[in-house]
C-alpha cells in the first residue's frame, strides 16, 4: 500500500540544470544515534544499522544506544527499582548526544527513536534545549498523545493528562524551527495507537487518544499502512522514510549488502525478578555453534566460547554470512537459553543476548520448550504467513499486532528432531532442550 503522507515532504531536488552547470555535491549527512522503546534494547536497530551502512553511511556515525533500565516506572514520580523515569531518560540521552558528538566531531546529529525511545527526543530537543545540536529528530510509533487517559493510572509517563506529556503538549506546537521533525505511524495497526485498549486486560474501554496519537504539529507526519507498533522503526519502508529525510534523497538500496566474513559482539543482559534490563551479566557462559541449515545439528565443536566480564561482553567471533547458528548462552539465574538464527548479512556490535526468563510450571511439565520470537516487529494475522513446526502457532491473536512470541511445548519423545519455524520469507530450523535441564530454545527472526 502506498504511504499516505498527512503533512507535505519536502523532496530532494531532482530538477535539470543547464547543460554546462556544475551540479553541487550533496552535503555528507549527519551522524545518527538510535533509541529503542520500552522494555526493548540496543539490538532492534540491527537491520537498520546494516541497511544504513549500505547506503554508504560510515559504521562510526551509526550508534544505537541502550538505556540500562528501558522499562518505564508505573509512577514517573515515584523510584521504582530497575525501572527508570522520564527525566532519567532524558539525561541520559543528552549524554549519548555529548558523547556521540565528541566522537564524530559532529556539530549536530540525527535522532532516530521507537515508542518511548521517543519521548527524551521529544524532551531534550524541545523542553531541554537541546536542538542546537539535533539536525533531525525522527519518532517512530511514540504515542505522543499518550496510549490511555485513565485517572487511575494519571501518573504514567503513557497517560495523555500526566504531568510529562501535558508538558511536553501544552505549548500552540510540537516542534522548533532548528531541528527537523518526521513522525512514523501505522493507520491503524499500532497496538498502542488505538481508541480503545486492545493491549490491555479489558480491551473494549476507551483510551482517550487515536490512531493518529503519534502525529505532532509541526512536524512531517507520514502513514506507513499496515505496519505495527515497531515495524514504524525497524522495518525497510520505515528505513526508507528515516533515510530520505536525514539525507534530503531516497537511498541508493533497500537490501543489505553483505560481507564476506561478519565480525559478531554483543553484551549479556538480564531479566533480574522477571524484570527486562539492560544491565550486563557477568559470569555467563556464550558459546557459539555453526549448525546445519536443514537440520539445526551442530557442526564440529563451538567456534567461540567466553564467560563474560563485568562488562558482559561476550565477542567477538568471526563467521560467514552463509552460516546458521546456535548461540547458547548460561547466565546466571536465567535458563540455559539456546538461540538459533539465520545468517547474519554483515557484521554486528549490537548483537545483545538476552537469555530466557525462568520456566514456568507448565513449561517445566513439557518435554521441552521452544520460543519463536520477532525482536522487530509482531506477528499479525491474518496479516502474515506463520508456521511452527508445520502449523500456524495458536497463541497468535488475530486482528491488531499484538505478539512478538510463540510457545511451542513438546513431550520428551519429541525432543532432538529439527522443527522449523517460518515467518514470511525467513526460514529457522530449531532443535528443542531438555525442559528438565533447564534449558529453553529460541528461534529469534532477524527481519
Amino acid at each position: 500500500m502506498p504511504i499516505r503522507r498527512r503533512t507535505a515532504l519536502a523532496l530532494p531536488f531532482l530538477g535539470l540544470l543547464p547543460v554546462g552547470t556544475a551540479r553541487a555535491q550533496p552535503a555528507a549527512p549527519p551522524p545518527v544515534l538510535f533509541l529503542h522503546g520500552n522494555g526493548d534494547h540496543a539490538a532492534l536497530w540491527q537491520t537498520t544499522l546494516w541497511r544504513f551502512e549500505s547506503n554508504g553511511w560510515p559504521r562510526e556515525h551509526l550508534r544505537a544506544a541502550n538505556f540500562p533500565d528501558p522499562l518505564a516506572r508505573d509512577d514517573d514520580a515515584v523510584p521504582q527499582p530497575l525501572r527508570s523515569g522520564s527525566i532519567e531518560q532524558t539525561e541520559r540521552l543528552a549524554e549519548f548526544v555529548r558523547a556521540f558528538r565528541a566522537e564524530t566531531g559532529a556539530t549536530r546529529i540525527a535522532l532516530a527513536g521507537n515508542s518511548r525511545g521517543g519521548n527524551p527526543i521529544r524532551d531534550f530537543t524541545v523542553q531541554q534545549g537541546g536542538a542546537s545540536q539535533v539536525s533531525h529528530a525522527i519518532l517512530c510509533g511514540t504515542p505522543n498523545r499518550g496510549v490511555m487517559d485513565w485517572p487511575e493510572r494519571a501518573g504514567s509517563e503513557f497517560n495523555s493528562g500526566g504531568r510529562f506529556l501535558s508538558r511536553l503538549n501544552a505549548g500552540p506546537g510540537d516542534v522548533v524551527p532548528e531541528t527537523a521533525f518526521l513522525t512514523l505511524r501505522s493507520d491503524s495497526n499500532d497496538l498502542y495507537a488505538q481508541p480503545r485498549a486492545v493491549w490491555s486486560p479489558t480491551p473494549d474501554r476507551p483510551t482517550g487518544t487515536d490512531v493518529d496519537g503519534p502525529e505532532l504539529r509541526g512536524a512531517t507526519n507520514l502513514v506507513l499502512p499496515g505496519l505495527d507498533h515497531r515495524e514504524v522503526a525497524y522495518h525497510a519502508r520505515a528505513f526508507a522514510e528515516m533515510a530520505r529525510f536525514i539525507a534530503g534523497r531516497a537511498p541508493a538500496r533497500i537490501a543489505v549488502l553483505p560481507e564476506a566474513r561478519p565480525t559478531l559482539d554483543g553484551i549479556v543482559t538480564g531479566t533480574p525478578g522477571g524484570v527486562q534490563t539492560n544491565r550486563p551479566v557477568e559470569g555467563a557462559v556464550v558459546e557459539v555453534f555453526r549448525t546445519e541449515p536443514e537440520t539445526g545439528e551442530r557442526i564440529g565443536e563451538a567456534i567461540h566460547r567466553r564467560t563474560t566480564a563485568a562488562d558482559g561482553r561476550w565477542g567477538p567471533v568471526t563467521v560467514e554470512a552463509g552460516w546458521t547458528l546456535e548461540v547458547v548462552v548460561a547466565a546466571p539465574g536465567h535458563p540455559i537459553t539456546h538461540f538459533y538464527r539465520s545468517p547474519f548479512p554483515r557484521s554486528s556490535a549490537v548483537m545483545h543476548l538476552r537469555p530466557a526468563r525462568p520456566l514456568t510450571e507448565a513449561d517445566r511439565a513439557a518435554g521441552g520448550v521452544l520460543l519463536f520470537t520477532r525482536p522487530r516487529g509482531y506477528f499479525c494475522l491474518p496479516r502474515d504467513a506463520i508456521l511452527l513446526d508445520g502449523r500456524t502457532p495458536g497463541d497468535i491473536p488475530q486482528g491488531v499486532a499484538r505478539a512478538a512470541t510463540s510457545t511451542l511445548r513438546l513431550p520428551a519423545s519429541e525432543l532432538g528432531r529439527p522443527i522449523p519455524a517460518l515467518f514470511n520469507d525467513e526460514r529457522i530450523i530449531a532443535r528443542a532442550w531438555p525442559a528438565a535441564e533447564g534449558r529453553v530454545a529460541v528461534a529469534e527472526l532477524t527481519w
